[in-house]
């Protein structure tokens, strides 16, 4: 299963456009102009509306004039790159200003585009489609940049980067988060005696079993031939239950170049309900540790958990 296909974030969707202007005339204009164009139009009236809009619904493309009641565009535009959410949004004003000193403030704070009012329409359109295509891009290059290269699964710098989202999506909505850990046991051993390149397909396989599991699984390279699946949602029983099938399937794997091999790997489990209110998502990394330590002291080839709750 390709990585990309992980995580709301980076699934493929229609492009967004969010307009944040106080003309509901504009707000028709466009969403009656741009629907052939295969995207989401969403409007706004107020920078502050807007800015939440931004947040929530994360566009490809926002639209922004200068001129609006309470907070100006110039404000919003500035809001908008101080928050780490929405700091990459593409954003073009369109603006009745013809003042140079204006276009240039836009510019300076980042904004990528501005379109004076009147405008064509095809020109708005072609902008707009140029955007898009910019930010397309440029999320494709920070994906990649974020895979591992052997096994095409997510790499360590997203796995911190992930489950510091989740984590803080379970606090706020008081859901359920575990944390699987995991590695193959004596691999080093299996380098020693088989190679590198076939440790580097023992990799891929076990990797190939944890990107099979269910769709909202997040399984990422951690390390060498240890590996972290963030299991959103997920209590740690029903997190128990997928590492076992991982381990199964990872151990009943018959290797074609060498049928009389059979190789197993250890895994720990772990979920937020056990940590306390101050918990951080590296406490959660620490508890699904120490139960893989656990796996490994116990003879490898099993399943711990580490359902304690975390001392004061």
């Amino acid at each position: 299963m390709n990585p990309a296909a992980f995580g709301s974030d980076t699934r493929p969707r229609v492009p967004r456009i969010l307009a944040i202007d106080d003309s509901e005339l504009m707000h028709r204009l466009l969403r009656t102009r741009l629907q052939l164009e295969q995207v989401e139009i969403h409007c706004s009236i107020s920078g502050e509306e807007g800015l939440r809009l931004a947040e929530e619904l994360q566009p490809d493309v926002l639209l922004l004039d200068i001129d609006l009641d309470g907070m100006d565009g110039f404000e919003v535009l500035q809001r908008l790159k101080e928050n780490p959410r929405t700091r990459e949004i593409a954003v073009i004003f369109i603006s009745a200003s013809c003042e140079t000193m204006d276009r240039v403030r836009c510019l300076d704070l980042g904004a990528i585009d501005f379109i004076p009012k009147p405008f064509e329409m095809a020109e708005l359109k072609a902008r707009v489609r140029s955007a898009i295509r910019v930010q397309q891009l440029l999320r494709m290059l920070s994906q990649r940049a974020q895979l591992d290269g052997l096994t095409a699964l997510w790499n360590r710098s997203y796995f911190d980067q992930r489950l510091a989202a989740e984590f803080a999506e379970a606090r706020r909505h008081g859901k359920n988060l575990s944390l699987v850990m995991c590695d193959i046991d004596h691999f080093k051993s299996v380098n020693d005696r088989f190679g590198h390149p076939f440790g580097d397909e023992v990799l891929a396989l076990f990797s190939s079993i944890l990107s099979g599991g269910r769709a909202s699984d997040i399984p990422c390279r951690y390390g060498g031939e240890e590996f972290g699946v963030i299991l959103p949602a997920t209590s740690l029983p029903e997190a128990i239950e997928v590492a076992e099938r991982f381990r199964r399937a990872f151990e009943e794997h018959q290797w074609r170049r060498h049928p009389d091999l059979v190789l197993t790997a250890s895994f720990g489990v772990a979920d937020i309900s056990a940590l306390g209110v101050g918990g951080k998502p590296t406490d959660l990394v620490s508890r699904a540790d120490t139960a893989l330590y656990a796996s490994k002291r116990g003879g490898r080839n099993r399943v711990s958990s580490n359902s304690l709750p975390m001392a004061a």
